[in-house]
């Protein structure tokens, strides 16, 4: 199986196991993917995805066969930040396939899907505390999922004082460790904006196996 290189390029350090998310979707169908993932945050690169790109391409002195760039819908709405995403990448690098991930509206609302890890990545899996999560089909309509999902570790953690103030500032680790925990075949599956990003991949995928 011939292995195929990609440059994964993301909005924030705690996007970065959305890479692995991506690479399994690849090897289901049988494409074999390695991406790489610079660290933007060292490199004095503006936060647009064409210079995110153009320092990826710079950096690794390489042909890419894949182009994964991972950007929130925001108030822009999913179409509009693919177009932006596609726009961006145009004419950098030929040939390459160009896979858009766009959670609507936020990355935060794939993770509102799973009670039970959250519960784990608090540090209180036996807590019994109602988070108040939006059900799946409202998800991707909850206007900021960030600050839902921030309220809904802090429930669950069930402290207060220095612990829940630590807590608080772990957002970030949390964040990426429920990305990490995320079950590409449960709930996700159901979201239009995931839907999406299969059906992107596959598309990507059948061309290099082409």
């Amino acid at each position: 199986m011939t292995l195929h290189t990609g440059l994964f390029v993301a909005e924030g350090t705690s996007d970065a196991p959305l890479a692995a998310l991506v690479t399994d979707l690849f090897a289901e169908h049988d494409v074999r993917l390695r991406l790489q993932e610079p660290d933007f945050s060292w490199l004095k690169v503006a936060k647009d995805v064409r210079s995110k790109v153009v320092a990826g391409i710079e950096l690794a002195k390489t042909d890419f066969n894949v182009i994964v760039v991972h950007r929130d819908a925001d108030n822009a709405g999913a179409a509009a930040r693919t177009q932006e995403i596609v726009e961006a990448v145009t004419g950098l690098a030929a040939g390459a396939r160009v896979v858009p991930v766009v959670p609507v509206r936020m990355t935060e609302a794939w993770l509102l899907l799973d009670e039970a890890a959250i519960r784990r990545v608090a540090g209180n899996p036996n807590s019994r505390a109602k988070l108040g999560l939006p059900k799946l089909h409202e998800v991707e309509s909850v206007a900021d999922p960030k600050d839902v999902l921030a309220r809904c570790l802090l429930t669950a953690a069930d402290c207060t004082g220095r612990r829940r103030d630590q807590v608080r500032k772990r957002f970030g680790d949390h964040r990426r460790n429920l990305l990490q925990r995320l079950d590409p075949h449960g709930p996700v599956t159901k979201l239009a904006s995931w839907q999406r990003l299969v059906d992107s991949v596959a598309a990507a995928a059948a061309e290099l196996l082409a």
